[in-house]
């Protein structure tokens, strides 16, 4: 079975990966004897995914995605890095503009991008991961940390819930489920009509 140039390109970088987090440890020990394994980790994978930006993540997110690639790495040998964490409302809306450009409507371009102010991403409750292998891993063992996958369509797309939510098909299906603007309220038991 012939392996390709960029399968080989990716072990390759993901042993080293491995090899320097390993040598680092001793390093990070002095730094912090009681996390060392975790922040060797952390250096290692900034070192291989150097166009990460963590910054602007809410802090249980980033504690959430840190501890669970931590884990992944050390555990199962697993590398996850960040393709795209918090944007700016400006970002967003320039995602989301595009989108409807190539999609030719608002409809279609909700389904793969949501509009600033219905975006995880704005508020840094959003991450979106990489390689699949990552993302597999965070699918299976995302949800010890609050991690989740929330669209069908997005394999890459997880986000920090403090409970697991239905899975939608894609980003656009809350809006589906939303009821029509001069529907009943709903009924409550305890509230006599």
């Amino acid at each position: 079975m012939a392996i390709s140039c960029s399968a080989l390109k990716v072990r390759l970088l993901a042993t080293v990966t491995r090899l320097l987090a390993v040598l680092l440890v001793p390093i990070a020990f002095c730094r912090a004897p009681g996390r060392a394994r975790f922040l060797a980790c952390q250096w290692a994978l900034r070192m291989r995914f150097p166009a990460e930006n963590l910054s602007g993540l809410a802090p249980e997110t980033l504690l959430a995605f840190t501890h669970a690639r931590a884990e992944a790495f050390w555990r199962d040998g697993q590398l996850i890095g960040l393709t795209s964490g918090y944007r700016d409302a400006a970002e967003q809306h320039r995602l989301f503009t595009a989108e409807v450009r190539r999609t030719g409507s608002v409809p279609a371009a909700r389904r793969r991008v949501l509009p600033p102010d219905e975006s995880s991403h704005v508020r840094g409750l959003a991450i979106d991961v990489r390689p699949t292998e990552g993302a597999r891993w965070l699918e299976r063992h995302g949800g010890r940390y609050g991690l989740y996958r929330i669209y069908g369509n997005e394999w890459w797309h997880f986000e920090y819930r403090t409970f697991e939510p239905v899975r939608l098909p894609h980003p656009d299906a809350a809006a589906d489920r939303r009821p029509p603007m001069y529907a009943e309220p709903p009924q409550h038991p305890w509230r006599q009509p």
